[in-house]
């Protein structure tokens, strides 16, 4: 059965999270031959809603003010809010960011819907839409059946593929008015942190850090490391305590749960807490000195050594190949 599916574009610093072109697959697949429609909020977004028709989306909706240009939740519940009850779809997909899980619960209330969070794989049959997801920091699956009413998601990054990108694709690119009024927060100024690279979210590849790297200054060989392989830094709750990195940086029950294609584990000792945020990554490689630590019981493939000749070398062999 054909539906209608709106997908929740992400913009960031100028482009699209890659996680928006995610859920825009997600959404192609619920909505099977019906319509997938991309919604863009923020300021100045016209421009990159092509963008969105090319990895699937058959048109797309902006929804423009300045009042939009950073994040609050008010101000998105009501520009999507907007959208709905102009569009009745049967279904609406968004990323599983930072903005995705604060946003959906706000509009699931209001819709008087469901919501399937931070979903990892779906399926259609017939009527029926069979998301998946992780339960119990990762220790377990299940999967949540939408029978009837609006299927609404979030899609976890890095696990439903994007199609791939066809330019030849056009739809229609249309604007919608919405006033956006009694917002409780206004963001006056966005002041960064982190370094600059790879979205640690939706890298492809993560090095991580934990304890063992003994002082602030040793991230530089994981930044190395990294940059060599295009991905990004990430850390474990031990190394933020310890103030060797940002808490930005935190991956874990706590922090950001990843799962990019490849995690490289630089003197973590493998706390279930930390394992929660990356055991559904697709290959572990774990680098400890301790032949009996934990993390070598869900890695694919484990060094045992001082990560302080390891790590170097491997950044060297990787640069003859790859660079």
């Amino acid at each position: 059965m054909s539906k209608k599916v709106l997908v929740i574009g992400e913009v960031r610093d100028g482009d699209f999270r890659n996680v928006s072109f995610e859920a825009t697959a997600a959404a192609r697949e619920v909505a099977a031959d019906g319509e997938v429609v991309g919604v863009l909020l923020g300021e100045n977004v016209s421009s990159l809603a092509n963008e969105l028709i090319y990895y699937g989306a058959d048109r797309v909706l902006t929804v423009e003010s300045d009042k939009l240009a950073n994040y609050t939740p008010e101000g998105y519940a009501q520009a999507i809010q907007e959208v709905v009850d102009q569009e009745d779809p049967d279904g609406i997909i968004l990323g599983h960011t930072a903005i995705g899980r604060d946003v959906a619960p706000k509009l699931a209330a209001r819709f008087k819907s469901g919501l399937v969070s931070d979903a990892v794989s779906l399926e259609v049959a017939g009527d029926e839409v069979i998301f998946t997801r992780p339960i119990y920091s990762g220790k377990a699956f299940e999967k949540i059946v939408v029978q009837d009413g609006l299927t609404f998601a979030t899609i976890r990054p890095n696990n439903i593929a994007a199609l791939e990108k066809d330019e030849s694709r056009s739809g229609e690119v249309a604007s919608v008015q919405v006033d956006i009024t009694d917002l409780k927060t206004v963001i006056k100024e966005v002041v960064k942190n982190t370094t600059s690279g790879v979205d640690l979210s939706e890298a492809s590849v993560i090095v991580a850090g934990g304890r063992g790297l003994k002082d602030a200054d040793n991230f530089k060989l994981l930044d190395e490391l990294a940059e060599v392989l295009g991905g990004a830094v990430g850390a474990s709750r031990g190394a933020c305590d310890a103030e060797y990195c940002d808490y930005a940086l935190q991956i874990g029950q706590t922090g950001k749960v990843v799962t990019p294609d490849l995690y490289i584990a630089v003197g973590i000792s493998g706390a279930i807490q930390h394992v929660a945020g990356m055991s559904n990554s697709k290959v572990i490689v774990a680098i400890n000195k301790d032949p009996e630590a934990e993390i070598f019981q869900i890695a694919d493939y484990g060094i045992v050594g001082d990560l302080f000749d390891v790590v170097p070398k491997l950044t060297e062999e990787f640069k003859k190949v790859l660079v």
